[in-house]
């Protein structure tokens, strides 16, 4: 007798400054899943946040390939979770706190992860040029606090490249981040896991231009060199893999996650930040790290749907009313 096929609900799109690569990101995986094990269902929503909500409930499980705010900042997953329905990646608190800058840079900082300075400025507070250079140095970054994919970001040199980047960065966040500039090699890590989660093998980014933008991500092939493996010191591999575990497991992230750092010449391992629906297009770190890895992308995927569904059957054995 043939195995019934599971119903994966592919959720890509949504009301996000990143649906483009969204789009790109769940054709890639809709692509790779496995035809054989999966009835794929894809399910878009469309830039006013529209979808059919009937179609979740003709699934087994849900992929969510949202990037961004409503989908991958624990709105979806608080959804998911009132209607029952597994899903792959962090649940509602992962996914909210590794989101928000803010918060997760508070929390690594409890932990006594190494991260770099920073500074919050939330809508209508004020912040002057001089205060910001005084605690940071120059250049800096200023991010909107809940978005990925590096939209709303600037560098900053000058007094009046602030105005114009605050200015960008709160068109998409009523709470922005300021960073100090982290002088060192770019490296990705990728964490697969629930209780016991593994690290990839480390890759490197070498920008072309002024820094890792979305254009170099997901535009210009040529904005960026990706390095695998990272050109590292053993034990400064070790080093990151282990903090990017700890990074997952403090923030309290399950299914997938990947792990940025800066790596400074002395070796010293800087965590920037999480990415906890990371991109699945063919040119992305996460599903490239564990390839290198020895993993391919179709094994991954299959890796990640049954994560999914442990989490939800350990779930469902909770007690939920007395």
């Amino acid at each position: 007798m043939l195995k019934k096929k599971l119903k994966i609900g592919v959720l890509f799109g949504g009301k996000s400054a990143e649906y483009d690569v969204s789009l790109v990101s769940a054709k890639n995986i809709i692509k790779t899943l496995d035809k054989k094990k999966y009835k794929i269902i894809p399910i878009k929503i469309d830039k006013k946040g529209k979808f059919k909500l009937e179609s979740l409930k003709k699934v087994d499980l849900v992929f969510p390939v949202l990037h961004g705010p409503y989908g991958e900042d624990g709105s979806m997953q608080g959804l998911l979770k009132i209607l029952d329905i597994p899903f792959v990646g962090p649940s509602v608190l992962g996914s909210a706190v590794g989101m928000d800058k803010d918060v997760m840079k508070k929390l690594l900082k409890e932990a006594n992860i190494n991260i770099g300075k920073f500074i919050v400025i939330k809508n209508g507070e004020q912040k002057s040029f001089n205060e910001i250079k005084k605690y940071l140095g120059l250049p800096f970054f200023v991010k909107p606090a809940n978005m990925g994919s590096s939209v709303g970001i600037s560098k900053v040199k000058n007094e009046a490249e602030l105005v114009s980047a605050i200015k960008e960065a709160f068109l998409y966040d009523t709470k922005i981040v300021i960073e100090e500039n982290i002088i060192g090699q770019e490296v990705e890590c990728s964490v697969l896991g629930n209780e016991k989660p593994i690290a990839s093998i480390l890759g490197e980014i070498i920008p072309k231009k002024d820094f890792y933008s979305y254009e170099a991500k997901y535009i210009d092939a040529k904005g960026a060199e990706l390095r695998i493996p990272a050109n590292l010191r053993d034990d400064v591999k070790k080093k990151v893999q282990e903090t990017a575990i700890k990074v997952f497991q403090v923030l309290n992230c399950e299914g997938m996650g990947r792990v940025d750092f800066f790596v400074k010449k002395n070796g010293e391992v800087v965590v920037n930040e999480i990415n906890t629906i990371p991109g699945f297009t063919s040119i992305s770190m996460y599903p490239k790290l564990w390839e290198a890895s020895g993993l391919p992308t179709s094994e991954l995927l299959d890796v990640l749907i049954n994560l999914a569904i442990n989490r939800f059957k350990r779930e469902s054995k909770l007690k939920s009313i007395l």
